[in-house]
């Protein structure tokens, strides 16, 4: 017996100090794979373009033209009070430096405005090639010869201008990302636990959790293709941070809990795992379920963020249910310092927010669910006053170079387009596509380009202004007449993104919502229950676009919502908001199995999960907001619709209209389980059995 409890006390000391061992070497293996990561993220327009749309193959076939891609650029010089000609002599001095330090496709020719301002002159090469940093290079270099000059404004525009700004913007995430949420949380962590260590512990975890997700996403992309792109490996950044301190935030408050019950720290431990483990691992499912729908998604960029995001889950999960747990039973109940849960004790009564919120959902259940039904649904008819489709020149909360040109051109050139749309004919059909093309309502000129691998390239310049119903309207004019050729062009991807957005809301919305009903009803046991909580993260959704659509224009000042922000919030609301739902019905069934009535049972639920739910859900909304101080609008405009969405989910759905569902429906939450059905009244108590004589 002594020889089994040694045994037992080896194993408990054993067993952390191998946990630890094992993330050591898991991280050291991972290591020179994570700091490739940034080698193979890509921000040119084909890495987040619809994968089947015309604008992708044509930036697709342009790559195997000779030369390869092209490099299009506009450099516009104005003055206000108009150009003078020593101000077109030192215009034509500079465009000749350019052609003489550059490979370009055509030598540019300057085309006046007609109010005399502005000058402007398209230049292309083909020299960068598919090389995003020879682009950059090339895109600053002609920046820095063709300068300003005695108060004329020189800027330099066009789709390779704009994509080069736009790489300085997603190369400029990675770290103040990262450090912004890893400060963000730690000052959250400190309100929540209030030691001066416990906070640590959990933000170091989730650290190593984001170093380790580099280095497997390095090796998804190089085992699948995965695309890596600037937004995605920052998304990936704020899932581990954020749903993993949410996972921590619940082990640590079980583990608290076991503390006062179990003597050994390890013995403690293992009593939260088994308590609130299967609950997690509910949770992250969830969520990766929800993301791997994203690679039903047509969109380049969609579908490379579903993989991605779910790696970032996985590594949070693990590293939350191995190496957070062996952390804290290796630090003892110290880490808790001041407020130490001793073995034994019981918590101070308090009067809880959360026993107060449930008290009045149990006084009037229909009341509260109706109440809160109204609000989500008058917030939701916001959505009605979301701005347009987000222009190009509308992506930045600040404005670059390649904007301010491009702003400057559409005053100048009202009468005609400034951003060429390319045709790619079959070489044996050229001239009568050319012909075709120039005969087309719309187009203002056409001329023919390079030519190879059975393509020939046409330039199509328009009578309207980029982006503009207009040119949209050639756009579409060219594509049904031209049955065997190809368009695209900056203006084109526009065209095939929010195409693409509004077929993969059709596709994928469904899927997540039967992946997600499938795994909730799987771990609850139940039809009903599963559907009040995606009927809950459903209503959250419309709400928060609702929210959205009231600021984004009036207080933002955006011009534009990003396509994709409908679906991308759609998936991390539903199933990162699920996640907290999980946690309340969870220990609501909990207390259920223990023959609680149903009504004690959802209270208890609220009560004991209550505060863990609403720290989960401010870390959570604060990770996603630190995507608002970010310099791109759809980075905003996703982080804070997903933040305020979260809010929504944590303070209101989950503890009053979850709870008032389940006080309202009593056992019928859990149908067709078998905690729906009434146990009826107590046994009566045996009587004794008698006690037989005994002989002597």
């Amino acid at each position: 017996m002594g020889a089994a409890r040694t045994t037992s006390a080896r194993r408990r000391r054993a067993v952390p100090w191998v946990m630890l061992g094992l993330w050591i070497a898991v991280l050291a293996i991972a290591s020179p794979f994570a700091s490739k990561l940034a080698d193979v993220q890509h921000d040119r327009a084909v890495d987040y373009l619809p994968g089947s749309a015309d604008s992708t193959q044509v930036a697709r076939i342009q790559d195997r033209l000779p030369g390869g891609e092209a490099t299009e650029m506009v450099v516009v010089y104005h003055r206000d009070s108009g150009l003078t000609a020593a101000d077109k002599a030192t215009a034509a001095r500079q465009i000749e430096r350019i052609a003489g330090a550059h490979q370009l496709t055509d030598r540019p020719r300057g085309v006046p405005s007609e109010d005399g301002t502005t000058l402007m002159y398209p230049v292309a090469s083909t020299e960068p090639g598919t090389d995003e940093k020879a682009r950059d290079a090339l895109v600053n270099d002609v920046r820095d010869i063709a300068h300003d000059d005695g108060g004329m404004s020189v800027d330099v525009g066009g789709p390779g201008a704009l994509q080069t700004d736009a790489a300085e913007v997603y190369n400029a995430l990675g770290g103040p990302l990262l450090y912004t949420t890893a400060g963000v949380v730690a000052l959250l962590l400190i309100l929540i636990y209030r030691s001066p260590v416990l906070w640590l512990v959990p933000l170091a975890v989730a650290g190593l959790a984001d170093y380790l997700s580099m280095g497997v996403a390095y090796g998804v992309n190089q085992a699948f293709g995965t695309a890596v792109t600037g937004a995605s490996s920052g998304i990936m950044t704020i899932l581990v941070f954020g749903a993993g301190t949410d996972y921590a935030l619940l082990l640590v408050s079980r583990y608290r809990e076991e503390l006062r019950r179990f003597e050994r720290p390890y013995d403690a431990m293992a009593a939260a795992l088994r308590g609130c483990g299967p609950a997690v691992l509910a949770s992250s499912g969830t969520v990766a379920a929800g993301l791997l729908c994203l690679l039903a998604a047509d969109l380049n960029s969609s579908r490379g963020m579903g993989p991605l995001g779910t790696v970032g889950i996985l590594c949070a999960l693990a590293a939350m249910l191995t190496l957070l747990p062996a952390v804290l039973v290796l630090l003892g109940r110290r880490v808790f310092w001041p407020l130490v849960p001793r073995y034994g004790s019981t918590p101070k009564a308090r009067r809880s927010l959360f026993a107060a919120m449930g008290s009045s959902a149990e006084r009037r259940p229909l009341a509260v669910l109706a109440s809160g039904a109204v609000l989500l649904g008058a917030l939701a008819l916001g959505v009605l006053n979301l701005p347009g489709a987000l222009k190009q020149e509308d992506s930045f909360t600040t404005k670059p170079d390649a904007v301010a040109a491009m702003e400057t051109l559409a005053k100048a050139y009202p009468e005609q387009g400034t951003q060429p749309l390319t045709v790619l004919a079959p070489a044996d059909k050229a001239d009568a596509v050319l012909g075709e093309v120039r005969g087309t309502r719309g187009v203002a000129s056409a001329e023919r380009g390079r030519s190879g691998d059975g393509w020939t390239e046409i330039s199509v310049a328009t009578t309207s202004a980029p982006q503009s119903a207009g040119e949209t309207a050639t756009i579409e004019a060219l594509r049904d007449r031209l049955d065997d050729s190809l368009v695209g062009g900056a203006s084109a991807q526009q065209l095939d993104l929010a195409d693409t957005n509004a077929r993969d809301r059709m596709i994928v919305v469904p899927l997540v919502l039967v992946s997600v009903l499938l795994i909730l009803v799987a771990l609850l046991r139940s039809v009903v229950a599963p559907l009040i909580l995606v009927g809950a993260v459903v209503a959250v959704w419309g709400a928060a676009l609702g929210i959205g659509g009231l600021v984004f224009g009036p207080v933002f000042g955006f011009e534009g919502t990003d396509p994709g922000l409908g679906l991308l919030s759609f998936v991390f609301l539903v199933a990162l908001g699920v996640d907290y739902g999980i946690f309340l019905m969870h220990r609501m069934r909990e207390e259920s199995l223990k023959g609680t009535e149903p009504v004690a049972a959802a209270l208890t639920a609220l009560r004991t999960t209550g505060g863990v739910i609403a720290s989960a859900g401010l870390v959570l909304a604060a990770t996603f907001a630190v995507l608002t101080n970010m310099p791109l609008v759809s980075l905003v405009e996703l982080g804070f619709v997903i933040a305020v969405g979260v809010l929504l989910d944590t303070f209101l759905v989950r503890t009053y209209l979850v709870t008032s569902a389940a006080v309202a429906l009593r056992r019928t939450v859990w149908w067709p389980g078998a905690l729906s059905r009434d146990p009826g009244p107590p046994a009566p108590p045996k009587e004794p059995e008698p006690v037989a004589a005994v002989t002597h």
